[in-house]
């Protein structure tokens, strides 16, 4: 610690001298010579102050240049991570987005298949007794009335008939060419 001495106006004279050196002890003296360095030293100290302080600057500024760039970057790369990021989870939805409408439609055409298959069989046993009814009603009408069945054909002068008569037990087939009367 320093002492502070008091400031004396007057100079001392050379009487006071002898009897201020007896006052002062050797922690005095050294304290004194720490708190006042000579002004060669003073001046340098000032120079160095405003060396350090202009340093001091810099290098914070440098820091802070350095600082900052680190943080763009790490905004730029984050902002690059986002998109990528958004790109995967886009590509993993449309992916699942598919697959559900792919394994709807499967699901969608198995039941059209098996609705189809169902009424078809129905529509199949509907149809074979229809079969079945009509060919004994048509077996128990052939047998009480006959049946007749033909085709005819026309040509330029001529008439082909064919008759089929079926009668109980077997059928009759009449084949006919007849010609035609012709104005010329």
């Amino acid at each position: 610690m320093e002492e502070k001495q008091p400031i004396k106006t007057e100079e001392p004279s050379k009487e006071d001298e002898p009897q201020q050196k007896e006052t002062l002890t050797h922690l005095s003296l050294e304290a004194e010579s720490k708190a006042e360095p000579p002004e060669n030293q003073k001046k340098l100290s000032d120079k160095d102050m405003v060396a350090t302080k202009i340093q001091a600057w810099w290098r914070g500024t440098l820091v802070r240049r350095a600082l900052l760039h680190a943080a763009l970057s790490a905004c730029i790369i984050q902002c690059w991570w986002r998109l990528i990021l958004s790109k995967i989870l886009e590509k993993r939805r449309r992916a699942a987005l598919e697959a559900f409408s792919q394994e709807e439609w499967a699901a969608v055409t198995l039941q059209s298949q098996a609705r189809m298959w169902r009424i078809r069989r129905r529509y199949c046993q509907v149809l074979n007794a229809v079969r079945i009814i009509q060919a004994y009603w048509r077996c128990r009408s052939c047998a009480s009335r006959g049946f007749i069945k033909g085709q005819y054909r026309v040509t330029a002068n001529q008439l082909h008939l064919q008759l089929e008569i079926l009668l109980g037990s077997g059928p009759c087939i009449v084949t006919e060419c007849i010609p035609l009367a012709i104005k010329e």
